[in-house]
């Protein structure tokens, strides 16, 4: 029988094909789509809660699974239970039914998928890090490097962290066990890599772990320099020098700041007879804040002792201070401050027989030699140079006594001087001062020549005023900022730091024209201009500094006649009485401890207790 042939349409593919691009069957496919989007809309929240029971339903049959058969009989009957109290409670099955379809909708709702690692941007990074210490962290011979060129970073860096600029915040990477970590070179190396590749500008915090052979690299914040000067809650001994990072320090004050009052970690300078740094060395550029942390520690200072500065650069900084309860002397000059140091070097000494006298008999040493006195030493290699000129003493000679013995004696010495001048100090005051600050910007080699040790830290891009490294004998290398305490007489200087620092000035003992001298303040001591002493006559006990020229009518006390009466046949004695009377003089105290005048240009200033 003949086979009939297919029909037309069902062999040939033409038509087919034109149905399927008409424009109807487009206009269809458009319509479909929509009335799905249309409906999906609809039913979102049937289609939600639908998930969700559906993963509810997926969690019960896990936990049902996870059970074991011994304990499901209790389930069951639990479970059992609680569906009948559910039925027996007035409205029940209706809140039930809420419950479970908002149960539901929680679990079926749409989570945003957390983006665990990190970006591309983030990713390729790091991998330029990672090649960029491959030259450096990597050895020939090694069997499983874990550092090498197209090698797995992943390995290296344990821990990362990025801002939201997408910056590098925290990297904590592992080197091999034959990396030199214990050299500073090596260290070096390394730490400006990474200040490199994870971007200037930053100052970054450098942690190395010998025992795990790991580094953490930290993104520091700027220090604060909102704190002006202010009474700091500290102990007699303790000095603010400045303010540092949390993490550096275990102890906060509560400062005063531009944000109100907060808590601040300070580095704390303790002087005294149990202070293993009981002198200061603070080196820096001009315009650092040499003088303004200097001019800090006068101040606190004088809460509890007395205080001699000596202004080598001579342009006044300290005429705050002029005439101040407190302050036995600004001197500024080469012969004033040659009177002074020397001065404070019998001091020293008195200082020391007297309390071993008290010692061998049993007693307590003398008020008068647990005082504490500050000797703050401004650019002295400036007067120096000018001894030097006049062919005159350097005036760090009178150092050496007090640096050396101070200590013993509650006699601490402040020097600050500037790095172009600082092969200028003499050897005692290099060898005595423990307590090390760097102010301004300076290299690594720079700060480690000065403290002893490298900062641990990268330096910062804009360098602030009182900003710098501090090191207290063999502690770690801190950074710092000092409190800002400019002069008040200063017309630079605004009027909210000028009320700050003269809140802080103690009251005047002196009048400001030097008309004449003050009375003392009741219940302490008063430092007052003395009359200019004879040559050969004895004066009491205490400092002479002062301006050269100045005139008065005092007297000795008369609990010092017996001792001015027995300085001096000892005086006409040594040939002192040859000198014409009137001469201008100055004190110097002989082993007895009595004062004793000697030749010179200074003015007697006399302290009454």
């Amino acid at each position: 029988m003949a086979r009939r042939p297919l029909p037309r349409i069902l062999t040939n593919s033409a038509p087919l094909a034109r149905m399927a691009h008409s424009a109807s069957l487009a206009r269809s496919r458009e319509f479909a789509r929509t009335a799905a989007d249309s409906a999906s809309d609809v039913f979102h929240p049937l289609i939600t809660i639908g998930r969700g029971l559906r993963r509810l339903g997926a969690a019960g049959r896990g936990r049902w699974a996870d059970t074991p058969k011994d304990q499901r009989g209790p389930l069951a009957f639990f479970v059992a239970a609680c569906v009948l109290v559910v039925w027996l409670v007035p409205y029940g099955p209706l809140l039930a039914l809420i419950g479970v379809m908002g149960a539901g909708a929680w679990a079926g709702r749409e989570r945003t998928p957390v983006v665990t690692g990190p970006s591309e941007a983030e990713t390729e990074r790091l991998r330029a890090l990672y090649e960029a210490l491959v030259p450096y962290l990597s050895a020939e011979g090694d069997p499983s490097p874990l550092y090498a060129h197209g090698g797995d970073w992943e390995r290296a860096f344990a821990e990362y962290a990025f801002d939201d600029g997408g910056r590098l915040e925290r990297l904590q990477l592992k080197y091999p066990a034959y990396f030199t970590d214990g050299e500073d070179r090596s260290r070096v190396r390394i730490e400006q890599v990474l200040y490199a590749k994870a971007g200037r500008g930053r100052e970054y915090h450098f942690t190395w772990d010998e025992l795990a052979n790991q580094l953490t690299l930290t993104v520091l914040d700027a220090l604060p320099t909102d704190i002006a000067a202010q009474r700091f809650v500290t102990s007699p001994g303790e000095t603010v020098l400045g303010f540092t990072d949390p993490d550096s320090v275990q102890r906060t004050l509560p400062v005063t700041g531009g944000e109100g009052t907060r808590d601040a970690p300070p580095v704390v300078w303790r002087t005294g007879q149990r202070s293993t740094e009981p002198h200061l060395l603070v080196l820096g550029q001009p315009g650092t804040g040499a003088t303004t942390l200097l001019r800090s520690i006068a101040l606190q200072a004088l809460q509890h002792g007395d205080v001699l500065v000596i202004d080598g650069s001579g342009t006044g900084e300290y005429g705050c201070l002029v005439g101040r309860h407190g302050v036995l002397g600004v001197e500024s000059g080469l012969a004033g401050a040659l009177a002074t140091l020397e001065w404070a070097s019998h001091e020293t000494e008195r200082r020391l027989i007297a309390g071993n006298r008290a010692r061998q008999a049993g007693g307590a040493a003398p008020d008068d030699t647990r005082r504490p006195l500050w000797i703050i030493a401004d650019r002295p290699t400036a007067l120096s140079h000018v001894a030097v000129a006049e062919e005159r003493d350097d005036p760090q000679r009178w150092l050496q006594v007090p640096l050396r013995h101070g200590r013993a004696a509650q006699v601490t010495v402040v020097v600050a001087d500037q790095f172009e001048t600082a092969e200028l100090l003499s050897d005692p005051v290099r060898a005595h001062t423990k307590a090390r600050v760097v102010l301004g910007p300076a290299t690594a080699e720079e700060v480690r020549a000065v403290l002893g040790a490298p900062p641990h830290t990268t330096p910062p891009a804009q360098v602030p005023p009182g900003r710098g490294y501090a090191r207290l004998g063999n502690a770690p290398v801190l950074r710092l900022q000092v409190p800002a305490t400019p002069d008040p007489l200063d017309d630079a200087t605004g009027q909210a730091h000028r009320e700050a620092v003269t809140v802080l000035l103690p009251e005047h003992t002196v009048p400001a024209d030097g008309a004449g001298p003050s009375e003392p303040v009741s219940g302490g001591k008063g430092v007052h201009v003395g009359k200019r002493v004879d040559v050969g006559k004895a004066v009491p006990a205490g400092p002479s500094v002062g301006a050269d020229g100045a005139e008065a009518d005092d007297a000795p006390a008369a609990d010092d006649q017996p001792a001015a009466a027995e300085a001096a046949p000892e005086a006409e004695e040594s040939g002192a009485a040859a000198e014409p009377v009137g001469a201008s003089a100055r004190v110097r105290t002989d082993k007895g401890g009595e004062p004793r005048v000697i030749k010179g240009s200074v003015e007697a200033v006399r302290t009454e207790g």
